[in-house]
């Protein structure tokens, strides 16, 4: 349901798109993420800082996009939030000593703190890849390309990065469990010999 949550907007804009056009698409847009902070209102559930930050540039970049009847205004939203994502995490790493990724996944991971660090900064520099990439289709390609490689392309590297980053961390993760298991059969022998 989360992952449904997630991503209804963007089912939306899709949707809307391919019947109305852009600019009922974008209306469609700003409503679909109002209805997404209704949501966690509704479910009682904190709305996370990441979706306050989209939905203030969807409705900004969104009315300026109906208002001023310029596409251009919504394609620059999602090379500007792919931008901030990158931004926050290399700058909270850099400047605060704050690992974002690691603070979202601690309670589920436990990796060495190098390691850490490198996934920080794969994610940053794949937001930044993200935000160059969709700069570059934006502005070079027709509008319903663009619309594809929004709906689909990006949230296809999306999958496909994380896959790639759980991939990455599955040999951190046995060596944990390992350490976990060695640890568990010596306290057991302790007890045994005492």
């Amino acid at each position: 349901m989360q992952l449904f949550i997630e991503y209804f907007p963007l089912q939306i804009f899709f949707i809307i798109n391919s019947i109305a056009g852009i600019y009922w698409a974008t209306g469609s847009l700003i409503v679909a993420a109002f209805v997404q902070i209704f949501y966690y209102k509704i479910k009682k559930e904190k709305i996370p800082a990441k979706q306050w930050i989209i939905f203030g540039l969807i409705v900004v970049f969104g009315g300026l996009t109906i208002y001023l009847q310029n596409d251009a205004f919504l394609k620059w939203k999602v090379t500007i939030i792919n931008a901030f994502f990158a931004a926050a995490l290399l700058v909270s790493n850099t400047f605060f000593n704050k690992n974002i990724i690691k603070e979202f996944l601690a309670e589920s991971l436990s990796l060495p703190e190098n390691i850490w660090s490198r996934l920080n900064l794969a994610w940053a520099l794949f937001f930044l890849f993200c935000s160059g990439l969709n700069y570059y289709i934006a502005f070079n390609y027709d509008l319903d390309t663009w619309v594809n490689f929004k709906v689909f392309g990006l949230t296809g590297l999306m999958f496909l990065f994380s896959i790639t980053s759980i991939l990455f961390l599955y040999k951190y993760l046995e060596v944990e469990e390992e350490i976990n298991d060695t640890d568990t059969i010596n306290n057991e022998k302790t007890k045994e010999s005492t």
